[in-house]
């Protein structure tokens, strides 16, 4: 039995648009996400994981249904308060690294406790721990022109995590690395989820990146069309 869940969607519709034109992206979710999981969510282009997951990270909001977030229903909040859920709660890991080109590792990491008003001792003291964290204490000085497409993607977990998120959220976290830059930030996710307690939910299109998460959600045309579930025995099918 699995326990409450961190995060949980009920009947979630999603609509684009209005009338003749309008399209419904999510056609009524029901997901649940309990603290500590690996969840990759797959599917083929529109089959509603990106919506899904942007919702979850609490940058778009459902036309119709029910989102909690340890019990809370995120649809009473404004702009301004989902804002603030995300400063506190939650991290962010995109595909193409996203990182200031003209400033050091270790700026690029400190940049969200900037945005949360910690002192500059504190923010210094936190960013090189994260940088730490994913293996790169040693490149923070380095500008991104100077790190390779791994380390970039290191830098840009460790900005992530530096705030300390319940929830780490990744969009193609590898889909602009090699293979075997692709395992190394597996691997380092996989720990991160482990060691911290971090929930991880990432969208992919790579089965074997899917791989490493315990839990794999499969969208099909605006709904979850199975969930996987890995034992120690081996993985179960749900529907």
């Amino acid at each position: 039995m699995l326990p409450d869940p961190l995060i949980s969607l009920r009947n979630v519709v999603k609509t684009y648009g209005a009338g003749a034109t309008a399209f419904q992206a999510l056609k009524g979710v029901d997901l649940d996400i309990v603290a500590g999981d690996f969840v990759a969510v797959m599917g083929p282009s529109g089959s509603g994981k990106s919506t899904t997951m942007n919702i979850l990270g609490c940058l778009d909001v459902p036309s119709s249904g029910d989102f909690k977030f340890r019990g809370f229903p995120i649809q009473t909040l404004d702009r301004d308060q989902r804002a603030l859920l995300r400063r506190r709660y939650l991290g962010f890991v995109f595909q193409g690294f996203n990182l200031l080109a003209r400033t050091s590792a270790l700026e690029n990491v400190e940049l969200p406790l900037l945005y949360r008003g910690d002192a500059k001792t504190e923010r210094r003291k936190a960013a090189m721990a994260s940088l730490d964290k994913v293996g790169l204490a040693d490149w923070w000085d380095h500008t991104p022109a100077e790190l390779s497409g791994g380390q970039q993607q290191r830098v840009a977990i460790a900005r992530a995590i530096v705030t300390h998120p319940d929830v780490l959220l990744a969009d193609e976290p590898t889909g602009n690395l090699d293979s075997e830059r692709s395992i190394e930030i597996m691997e380092l996710l996989t720990d991160l989820n482990r060691t911290s307690g971090i929930t991880v939910l990432m969208v992919t299109h790579e089965a074997d990146m899917a791989a490493f998460a315990r839990t794999i959600v499969h969208f099909k045309d605006g709904l979850v069309e199975r969930i996987e579930r890995k034992h120690r025995q081996g993985a179960e099918v749900a529907a």
